[in-house]
């Protein structure tokens, strides 16, 4: 009976530290935390030829994220800042897109699985461009918007929870 408790402690004490070890991992979601040297602390660094999206620390270190970016001539290069945070925003498509494609409804409700902003939108100071979740996992990491810079659902709201309205961006090649 002696045994059998300290083993039955001993699986409860190694799931909890699972369990903790999980919950510290998903905080960075898929970002991981590496050298970087651009950018002061608190802002937002995308590099559209690497597909990566960093959130600069500071003392040399930086949170990288992988993203999906614009297509070929609809990539953009320059600063911006953070205009306004959404959770799970709605979406009505700009309209180059709708002349592309005139099927698209106008407006797609927060929280919808075809909306293609995902869990939260951080909108950005230069137009129609947003840094967003995606309810399509597969396109990040590739060529993939007229212009806005895709994340992870998870990694959107992890980068969501360290930004505010006014945080700076660069993007470069």
């Amino acid at each position: 009976m002696r045994n059998s408790f300290r083993f039955t402690g001993l699986v409860a004490g190694l799931f909890i530290v699972f369990a903790f070890s999980s919950a510290s991992q998903s905080a960075l979601a898929r970002g991981e935390i590496v050298n970087f040297n651009e950018g002061s602390a608190g802002t937002i660094v995308i590099k559209t030829s690497q597909r990566r999206l960093y959130y600069v620390l500071g003392g040399g270190k930086a949170i990288r994220y992988p993203v999906g970016v614009g297509r070929a001539g609809m990539q953009w290069q320059g600063s911006a800042f953070i205009t306004s945070t959404r959770l799970k925003p709605a979406w009505s498509p700009p309209s180059e897109m709708i002349r592309e494609n005139p099927r698209l409804p106008r407006v797609i409700a927060g929280g919808a699985s075809n909306n293609p902003m995902g869990a939260a939108a951080l909108t950005l100071s230069n137009g129609e461009y947003a840094i967003h979740g995606t309810n399509a996992p597969g396109t990040i990491g590739g060529f993939v918007s007229h212009g806005c810079i895709r994340m992870y659902n998870a990694d959107i709201m992890d980068l969501y929870s360290r930004v505010h309205i006014g945080t700076p961006v660069t993007v470069s090649r």
